[in-house]
């Protein structure tokens, strides 16, 4: 795969245009076709970049991952905020979230290469709990694979729904509501360290 750099514009351009086309109709339904017209290219200068439309997929995939990660940094000890900054970021971000959700549903199980950044950030998030867990800053009864899935599956919960909240002035409010709901169960579930109950005395 040729390298796409801030200074090739021709390599922007289809990395921008795939991400839209990606987050629109998934791998199997995007048409490189279509990236190549968006991108003012064509096709064999898309796949000069890029070996496949699968590799294409994975790498604009990785960059909307980093730039998440980015912007909503995972804290163990306030899992609540950060449940509610991912929701927030997703609800800003619709089209990064529908770019992670096809990757799910359609690349092959098991078969990510070994850099895969998905993976990369998975194992370096789950290392981040339990280091938290080996602190005290959190509660250790749980795997932190389960905690990392329960968390993120909350915090998405609405991000995903959004197209079913109201419209107008009502949206606004409705999505509140939905975000303090997400940071209440988290809190439920997984406190926030400064929150957790002192030991009585005595």
């Amino acid at each position: 795969m040729a390298t796409a750099t801030r200074t090739d514009s021709t390599g922007d351009r289809i990395i921008a245009a795939a991400t839209a086309e990606f987050a629109r109709y998934g791998i199997a339904g995007a048409r490189v076709e279509r990236i190549a017209n968006a991108a003012r290219t064509s096709k064999e200068r898309v796949y000069a970049y890029f070996r496949s439309k699968e590799a294409l997929y994975r790498f604009v995939a990785s960059r909307e991952l980093a730039a998440m990660t980015v912007a909503v940094e995972l804290d163990p000890a306030d899992l609540p905020g950060y449940a509610g900054r991912v929701h927030d970021h997703l609800v800003r971000h619709p089209e990064r979230l529908r770019l992670m959700m096809w990757g799910q549903l359609e690349l092959p199980a098991g078969q990510a290469p070994p850099d895969d950044p998905f993976q990369a950030s998975v194992r370096h998030k789950v290392e981040q709990l339990r280091d938290a867990q080996k602190a005290g800053a959190l509660d250790a009864v749980w795997a932190p694979e389960d905690v990392l899935v329960f968390v993120s599956q909350l915090a998405t919960s609405w991000a995903a729904q959004a197209d079913h909240a109201p419209t107008g002035a009502d949206r606004d409010r409705f999505m509140a509501a939905r975000r303090a709901a997400i940071v209440a169960a988290v809190q439920r579930l997984f406190p926030a360290a400064a929150n957790k109950a002192a030991p009585s005395g005595g």
